[in-house]
């Protein structure tokens, strides 16, 4: 068999790559060892960022109306016990109640990874109608100058070689294809080992009332200090706790105060670790997702991080098949996302380190005055600690800026967004009111339900107003066969938050040039975005980038 892409690994990422790879008509093959199903999910929560990926491949809406009620609460309580005493709340409403931000068409969505699986491998299609072949491991591959060679095994021992191009590693934190390739990922802080126990508990949410929440964060001096998190809405619940040996029905009990009938469906234990790969590629085998890096989940910035590996990858991997890709541009894949992950995994750490290194008093569960201290002092502590931050943090998000030998350099005088929750006396962080090189290019709309994000997808956009002719632009993309759209917009807003008159768009949404007049070298604009430049340093925005 050949194909052009062999993604190892059916998870969200490799799905989400999958989605990227088919909008642009590239032929795949994705195997899956699994069944395709989840019985013990583990993400939760699909951030903003990773949904506007999803409503450019147009799974969006599907993964809104996955199944999460939206008038269930999506408030953080963090208490010595479900339904005992609570420390502290932040009141974050209903998904069906919240105010959408201004800064994105896509706020974030709930839906549990027993959902999200699901939806996007049906979306991209099973074998043999669809490119997706569950119950299929991969045996083992050979690197050669121009393909990859792998072998493939189903679920009955029958094997199949493939001849692919290129080969993508989603497979996980323990990935067989990164090790197979000798790429190591050192470890940056301690490993935990830690338990998810998964159970049904469904009369809690109705005792509960108005003490139910989206996540209680467990907060007692016995070792209990982590989330239990409501997964559907419905009765079904994550705990997360240290590992060992105690049964898991005890584990729960202990959690929660009132008794309610909770049935244990698994019990899993797992390795926290906090990893970025020293190399994101070995030639024509990439890595995405866990198998490049791994976060604690302290924040969810793992899905976010892996969609944002796949947005990269997938157009840079269509546009090197195709045959317009210059030599610098896939390898651009590392130098743009590699800074995103390792400025995710220490957002991550700062989350989690904010919960374990809270100390405990002894009385703090007590039904006792020093009780009553012990608690109103660690919800002070607790909202001294800015704990919003783990659960809104747009700048960790869309803030990041990639700079990159495919990307035109522009000098940028405002201090780069500190990771965390957007600032602006107005709501509107900073990131999006400009469409610096390198940076998200600004959401605004254009009419109801039509963003500007809408624009971009599947080639370079050029976005134009008042008297710029782009042709010579134009041209110098058509010569190099590199897909371009001009658009011309002369909104308001746009223009304000766009600023130049010429913006030039790449297929995943980042600004990879403007100017305020065309390019005196178009030619050299258009190499440089496409990876056949010498450099990313200024030389076609000189000039004209104003």
């Amino acid at each position: 068999m050949e194909t052009d892409v062999l993604i190892v690994g059916g998870g969200p990422v490799g799905l989400a790559l999958a989605l990227d790879l088919a909008r642009r008509g590239v032929d795949f093959v994705l195997a899956e060892a699994g069944d395709g199903q989840v019985t013990h999910p583990r993400v939760s929560t699909v951030g903003p960022r990773a949904m506007e990926a999803f409503r450019r491949w147009g799974v969006a809406g599907a993964v809104r109306a996955a199944g999460w009620p939206a008038d269930h609460t999506l408030d953080v309580a963090w208490v010595t016990a479900v339904g005992g005493h609570e420390l502290h709340r932040l009141r974050l409403g209903t998904a069906g109640e919240r105010t959408p931000p201004p800064y994105t068409p896509e706020p974030e969505a709930i839906c549990p990874q027993h959902w999200l699986a699901p939806l996007l491998t049906a979306r991209v299609g099973i074998h043999p109608a669809g490119p997706v072949r569950l119950g299929t491991r991969l045996r083992g591959f050979t690197r050669r100058p121009d393909r990859v060679s792998a072998v493939l095994v189903d679920g009955a021992g029958v094997r199949t070689a493939v001849d692919a191009r290129f080969l993508v590693g989603c497979d996980g934190a323990a990935s067989p294809v990164r090790k197979a390739c000798g790429i190591d990922a050192p470890e940056r802080h301690r490993t935990r080992v830690l338990r998810n126990i998964l159970f049904r508990a469904p009369g809690l949410g109705a005792l509960l009332g108005p003490r139910a929440a989206l996540v209680h964060f467990v907060t007692e001096p016995g070792g209990l200090r982590y989330p239990l998190r409501a997964m559907d809405g419905r009765g079904l619940y994550r705990l997360t706790c240290p590992a060992g040996p105690a049964e898991a029905a005890k584990v729960v009990r202990r959690a929660l105060v009132p008794d309610v009938p909770v049935e244990v469906l698994s019990d899993a234990t797992w390795h926290l670790t906090h990893r970025v790969a020293s190399r994101y590629r070995a030639g024509r085998v990439l890595l995405a997702g866990d198998a490049a890096h791994t976060l604690s989940p302290s924040g969810g910035f793992g899905l976010a991080t892996g969609v944002g590996d796949a947005a990269d990858l997938g157009w840079k991997l269509a546009a090197e098949l195709a045959g317009w890709a210059g030599p610098a541009l896939l390898d651009s894949y590392e130098s743009e996302r590699r800074p995103v992950a390792l400025g995710s995994l220490e957002e991550s750490h700062r989350n989690l380190r904010r919960t374990l290194d809270r100390r405990l008093s002894a009385a703090l569960c007590d039904a006792t005055a020093e009780g009553e201290r012990a608690r109103a002092a660690m919800g002070r502590e607790i909202a001294a600690s800015d704990p919003g931050r783990e659960f809104d943090a747009p700048d960790v998000h869309f803030a990041h800026r990639y700079a990159s030998p495919v990307i035109a350099d522009e000098k940028s005088h405002a201090p780069p967004a500190a990771p965390g929750r957007a600032g602006g006396g107005d709501g509107e962080p900073s990131w999006n009111r400009s469409a610096l090189p390198g940076a998200r290019a600004p959401h605004v709309w254009l009419a109801p339900g039509r963003s500007t994000l809408d624009l971009y997808g599947r080639e370079f956009v050029l976005l134009h107003r008042g008297p710029c002719t782009p042709d010579g632009l134009a041209r110098a993309f058509g010569d190099r066969r590199v897909p371009l759209r001009v658009v011309r917009c002369d909104d308001e807003e746009v223009a304000r938050r766009y600023e130049r008159p010429l913006v030039l768009v790449r297929p995943d949404g980042h600004v990879a040039w403007r100017g305020s007049a065309p390019p005196a070298d178009p030619g050299a604009l258009a190499d440089l975005v496409r990876g056949a430049g010498t450099t990313g340093r200024g030389a076609p925005g000189e000039g004209a980038g104003g």
